[in-house]
């Protein structure tokens, strides 16, 4: 199957997710499984382009940042067929959750019905830069805990694919997402995912219906030690960077 054909069909799948049933695990949780969003074959794909240096316009190794250990390169136009079609069929099947979340959180912030009007936004103010990307673990490697913001302009929601099978590729590698209640501690969740599943979290915060009323929790994302092999990613993020 070609890139256009492989790209048509991930976009079909996102498409069919039941956003019903997901949107009610982001009101509960905060995340959501997207199960087999990619095949194999897909996920294989996509990783192997980690190194083809040219289709990438940067490279962090988290070890010299403080980030974590471990690597990861951001897209560079034009994106891969594939990562583009995800992100013009996911938004708008999120637009409503994010919105909704705003007017619960009391934020006058609302998204544009299409991703290509978001972009407009987001480049209007210098945000131009692509923020797709790669990401490839070794053993002992771990991702920081950590939020996607990149500028003024940021969409609430984020989408993390699994690229490599666990148990074959790699061990340990979890997902890891936490969140901050006010006066509270915080909350861990462990998010198991198989390959080809994606991830639907929350980039900042996301509101919780408590005793009085509403109110904003925040959450940070990262990934847990991988104890043996390689472990690949790709993120879908739907702002552009400063």
């Amino acid at each position: 199957m070609g890139r256009g054909a492989q790209a048509r069909a991930a976009g079909a799948r996102g498409a069919a997710v039941n956003w019903e049933e997901t949107g009610r695990e982001l009101d509960a949780r905060g995340c959501a499984v997207l199960e087999q969003l990619l095949t194999p074959d897909e996920c294989e794909a996509l990783a192997l382009l980690y190194d083809l240096d040219d289709a990438f316009r940067s490279r962090v190794v988290m070890a010299r940042h403080g980030f974590g250990r471990g690597e990861y390169k951001y897209f560079d136009h034009p994106l891969p067929e594939i990562v583009t079609k995800l992100r013009t069929t996911l938004y708008p099947r999120l637009v409503p959750i994010a919105n909704r979340w705003n007017t619960a959180m009391g934020i006058d912030v609302r998204y544009p019905d299409t991703h290509a009007d978001f972009l407009a936004r987001c480049h209007e103010s210098g945000q131009v830069r692509p923020t797709p990307l790669l990401l490839r673990y070794g053993m002992d490697d771990y991702n920081c805990l950590h939020q996607d913001l990149y500028g003024e302009h940021v969409f609430p929601l984020q989408v993390a694919i699994l690229l490599s099978e666990p148990g074959r590729d790699f061990t340990g590698g979890e997902f890891v997402l936490t969140e901050q209640r006010p006066r509270m501690q915080s909350r861990a969740e462990v998010v198991p995912l198989r390959q080809g599943d994606a991830v639907v979290f929350a980039v900042h915060h996301r509101p919780v219906q408590g005793t009085r009323g509403t109110y904003r929790v925040n959450l940070r994302h990262g990934v847990s030690r991988v104890r043996s092999g390689q472990r690949h990613t790709a993120g879908i993020i739907f702002h552009d960077a400063a």
